[in-house]
């Protein structure tokens, strides 16, 4: 049976008005940005953040509604920084990485009801062979122009079905609402086919825009902000 697993987050401080709604789903037309946290094997010691294209996010589309994510790679056997004890098949990942694929506006959807919504129509994710997990999470963002803080709305994937969030967005132009999909865990050597067949994938699909999300959006405008300031995205 599928599951609609429904989030509502955050009325923003500044907010005045927000009626518009704007929904959005798997398009690979939309979702073009990349971005890459690394962090220490505890998963909260930062390491450095980055663009990166949506290929070296191990994401892929399947077509234009369509998304597979797989766990990182990185082809870097010289070093012990990112393999123990270095890059070849059943080497162990050293670090966590967290890939985050995504569409960006800028002030476009500022004072509006952003509402992001898929079906996990396929997930095997489960752990590296040492038993590191990993994780999908869905998510809606609204930075100030500087990045310096956000607010938030996420949703854990978990499991197949479909997922919807919104977020009430700050009426400010100069900041920039992104809408995605981010997947977290250990890096894998790329050409390692035993430990990426533990470590499994997950596919989201595009849904239409059904009632149930119009309502998840009128939600949306009722709660109170959460604010987080900002070292990475």
């Amino acid at each position: 049976m599928k599951k609609l697993l429904l989030i509502i987050a955050v009325a923003a401080t500044g907010l005045t008005g927000a009626s518009a709604q704007i929904f959005k789903t798997i398009n690979s037309t939309e979702m073009v940005n990349g971005y890459m946290n690394v962090f220490e094997l505890d998963g909260t010691s930062f390491v450095f953040g980055s663009n990166w294209g949506i290929s070296d996010l191990n994401s892929t589309y399947n077509s234009a509604s369509s998304l597979t994510m797989s766990p990182n790679t990185i082809g870097d056997p010289a070093t012990p920084f990112w393999y123990i004890p270095a890059g070849a098949p059943g080497s162990l990942g050293q670090k966590v990485m967290e890939g985050n694929l995504y569409g960006e506006q800028t002030g476009t959807y500022a004072g509006q009801i952003v509402t992001f919504a898929g079906n996990v129509s396929s997930f095997s994710l489960a752990t590296n062979s040492a038993g590191i997990p990993y994780a999908v999470t869905a998510f809606i963002r609204d930075f100030a122009g500087d990045f310096s803080s956000f607010t938030t709305s996420t949703a854990p994937i978990t499991g197949t079905g479909e997922f919807a969030i919104a977020l009430a967005t700050i009426n400010d132009p100069t900041r920039k609402v992104q809408w995605g999909l981010q997947i977290k865990g250990p890096n894998i050597w790329g050409t390692d086919t035993a430990q990426l067949g533990v470590a499994g994938s997950a596919t989201i699909d595009a849904v239409p825009e059904p009632s149930t999300y119009a309502l998840l959006a009128l939600g949306a405008a009722g709660f109170g902000a959460h604010l987080i300031r900002r070292r990475r995205r």
